[in-house]
C-alpha cells in the first residue's frame, strides 16, 4: 500500500476509527488523552500503522467520527504526521491547535500545514535588497514559505502565528530612499510558543544576535509583565524581536 499524504486530506470530509478515546491512559507513557486519537482506516504512514487523528471540539469519548481536516501536524523529526479532524463549523487557530495536542507534540519538532492560509489582520511587507538572501535567511530562522511570486521576486513567510512579507524593491510605495539599515526606528514584535529553544536552535546556526536572549520586565497597566526575548537584524537590517 502507499504511504498516504497528509495533503491529500486537508479541507475534506475524514471518517477516523478511535483506538485512543479521549480519557484513555497511552499504552507505554501512561499520559491520559485529553481528547479522542484514532487513525483513518485502510491508510499507511510513515510508521508502518495508520494515519493517525486528533478530533478537536468534540468533548466525549468516540469510537467513530467523521468530520472536516482542518490542518496537519507534519512532524519533523518522527515519520508519523496527524490530522486535525473538527466539527464542521468550527474553527480553530495554530496557537489553540498546538495547545490541546501539545500533552503529545511536545516531544516532536513539528510544523502545523493548513489547506488554506489563514491571513492576520495585520501582516508587515518589507522592501528588501536581494531576495534570494533575504529568503534564505528567513527559512534559516525557521518560517516557513506559504506562497510566493517569484516573477516579482514576493514571499510570504509564516513562523507559527507570525506572518511576513518580503519583495525585492522595485521603488513601488518607497518613502524615500532606502539605505542600510532599513527599517530605522521599528523592531518587529514575535511571539515564539519556546522562544529559548529557538535561541538556542539559531546560535547552533551561527545567527547574530543584536541583542542576546534576556528578561525584561515591562509594566502593562497595573501589573508588570516579564518577557523573555532576543533580537536579529535580517540583512537589509530590519529589526526582529522574538519573544514568549
Amino acid at each position: 500500500m502507499e504511504k498516504a499524504n497528509y495533503k491529500d486530506f486537508l479541507g475534506k470530509k475524514v471518517h477516523i476509527v478511535m483506538d485512543r478515546p479521549m480519557g484513555v491512559k497511552h499504552p507505554k507513557w501512561n499520559f491520559i488523552y485529553p481528547l479522542n486519537y484514532g487513525y483513518v482506516p485502510n491508510t499507511i504512514s510513515g510508521d508502518g500503522a495508520e494515519l493517525d487523528a486528533y478530533i478537536i471540539g468534540v468533548f466525549e469519548p468516540l469510537e467513530e467520527y467523521e468530520g472536516k481536516c482542518i490542518a496537519a501536524i507534519h512532524r519533523l523529526d518522527d515519520d508519523d504526521d496527524k490530522l486535525i479532524v473538527v466539527p464542521d463549523s468550527r474553527k480553530f487557530s495554530n496557537k489553540e491547535i498546538e495547545a490541546l495536542t501539545e500533552f503529545q507534540e511536545r516531544f516532536f519538532e513539528h510544523e502545523i500545514i493548513r489547506e488554506n492560509i489563514e491571513f492576520n489582520s495585520l501582516i508587515p511587507e518589507l522592501s528588501v535588497s536581494n531576495m534570494h538572501i533575504s529568503k534564505k535567511f528567513y527559512m534559516d530562522l525557521g518560517f516557513q514559505v506559504r506562497y510566493e511570486r517569484k516573477e516579482d521576486k514576493f514571499c510570504f513567510l509564516q513562523l507559527e502565528e507570525n506572518q511576513i512579507m518580503i519583495e525585492e524593491d522595485n521603488n513601488n510605495w518607497n518613502t524615500g530612499k532606502l539605505e542600510y539599515p532599513y527599517g530605522r526606528g521599528i523592531n518587529i514584535s514575535m511571539t515564539i510558543s519556546d522562544v529559548e529553544k529557538m535561541y538556542n536552535k539559531l546560535k547552533e546556526k551561527d545567527i547574530k544576535f543584536f541583542l542576546d536572549l534576556e528578561v525584561h520586565e515591562y509594566r502593562v497597566n497595573d501589573k508588570i509583565s516579564l518577557d523573555k526575548e532576543f533580537l536579529v537584524q535580517d540583512p537589509d537590517g530590519y529589526l526582529l524581536r522574538f519573544n514568549n
